[in-house]
C-alpha cells in the first residue's frame, strides 16, 4: 500500500531530480531510477516497489509536463 508519506516522498525526489534527466531517460529507466531513488530514501518492501511502480508510470506525462515547465521556467529568468 502506498502511504501519502510516500508518495510526498517519490514527488520530493521528482522535484530533485535535474530536469534533463526526467525529459531524456526513456519511461522504464525513469520509473527504475525514481525508484531506486526512493529506496536510497527508505527501503520498500516487495508489494510496496510494485505499487509505486505502478504509479510513477501512470505518472509519467505529468512528471515529464512538470520537468518542461521548470525547464521553461528557469529559460524565462535567465
Amino acid at each position: 500500500m502506498i502511504t501519502a508519506k510516500m508518495i510526498q516522498q517519490i514527488w520530493a525526489v521528482i522535484e530533485s531530480t535535474q530536469v534533463t534527466t526526467l525529459l531524456q531517460f526513456d519511461d522504464a529507466a525513469l520509473v527504475q531510477l525514481l525508484l531506486q531513488q526512493l529506496k536510497a530514501k527508505q527501503g520498500l518492501d516487495a508489494q510496496t516497489d510494485g505499487s509505486l511502480n505502478t504509479y510513477i508510470k501512470s505518472k509519467l506525462p505529468l512528471i515529464r509536463d512538470t520537468a518542461e515547465g521548470r525547464l521553461s521556467f528557469g529559460q524565462g529568468n535567465h
